[in-house]
């Protein structure tokens, strides 16, 4: 089942879309927290998120870039301030689409079908996962904190994945193995060791300091 963010304020309209996209069946989530939508992004994992320009705190077109940092999810504008200006403003943003208000809810329908078409081959996207602050992007495996975006190795994202996957809950090594080196030749156990130091170094220059712990002879956790 697709979900669904609405980034809305009028009540009225995000009720009125939930109930329409769950008529179709969609799972709708409507965002609670104006000051930290980015928060509840992570939380919720939606495959497509519908945003107003006009919000408490902060506009849209703000938390459609810092969506655009860590996700490629389908974003469609939808707002009364539907001036030539806004609507590139909302496509420089990194926005898919854009729907002038008031709108009709059919419409609203058939675009988020249609974006849900080309942006998913018949399978639904990874979330991206939060802790501390830290955004873990599926799309293009890095790590953003703040203002800074990190790259990680294919091994580095594997290790930090299952860690943030398994948030406050220690991660054996042999489970960190077999994640990494499944498919592959047999690795030793100081390779898994090399790895996550490497990955600490990288995270600590991020400003993550102590975002892996190592409970001794047992694993790892992000708590």
């Amino acid at each position: 089942m697709y979900k669904l963010m609405i980034v809305e304020d009028d009540m009225g309209i995000a009720q009125a879309i939930q109930e329409k996209g769950e008529m179709w069946g969609f799972s709708v989530y409507a965002a609670q927290n104006f000051q930290n939508v980015l928060e509840e992004f992570s939380r919720c994992a939606p495959h497509l998120v519908i945003l107003d320009i006009s919000l408490p705190f902060y506009s849209g077109y703000h938390w459609c870039s810092q969506i655009r940092r860590i996700s490629k999810v389908p974003i469609i504008f939808l707002s009364s301030a539907a001036d030539n200006m806004n609507i590139v403003m909302a496509m420089n943003a990194g926005a898919d689409d854009f729907i002038p208000k008031p709108f009709d809810m059919g419409v609203l329908i058939a675009k988020i079908q249609a974006l849900l078409r080309r942006s998913y081959d018949f399978s639904v996207g990874a979330p991206v996962l939060e802790h501390r602050g830290a955004f873990l992007s599926p799309d293009d495996q890095s790590l953003a904190f703040g203002k800074e975006k990190l790259s990680l190795s294919k091994n580095e994202y594997r290790i930090l994945l299952c860690l943030m996957e398994n948030k406050g809950k220690v991660v054996s090594r042999e489970k960190l193995m077999e994640r990494l080196w499944a498919t592959e030749a047999f690795v030793d156990e100081n390779t898994l060791t090399v790895n996550v130091n490497r990955l600490r170094k990288k995270l600590e220059a991020l400003g993550l300091k102590d975002f892996i712990t190592t409970k001794f002879g047992v694993g790892y956790l992000v708590e």
